[in-house]
């Protein structure tokens, strides 16, 4: 196996867990009949994030680079504030 056809897996493995995120929502939604963002989500999210923007430092695009930068911020936000309104409800 070469170098770049481990690099080509991971971007595919990113893209996977990615779009995972989208399959877990819809299902939870389904579910409950009503859209819903469960935690699952965030968590897909933040992985595919990582992996895809692993996959873009090797690829060294600098516009994919700042996509996947910026929203693991977002992921990352996002995780911080489940887990603080969750020990407030413990509280």
């Amino acid at each position: 196996m070469t170098s770049t056809t481990l690099w080509i897996g991971i971007g595919f493995l990113g893209q996977i867990l990615f779009t995972s995120r989208f399959l877990v929502q819809w299902i939870a939604s389904e579910r409950r009949r009503e859209s819903v963002v469960p935690v699952a989500f965030w968590w897909f999210s933040l992985m595919g994030g990582v992996t895809l923007l692993s996959y873009a430092i090797w690829r060294q695009d600098p516009v994919f680079i700042m996509g996947q930068g910026a929203g693991l911020i977002i992921y990352i936000r996002n995780l911080v504030l489940i887990r603080s309104k969750r020990r407030e409800a413990k509280a």
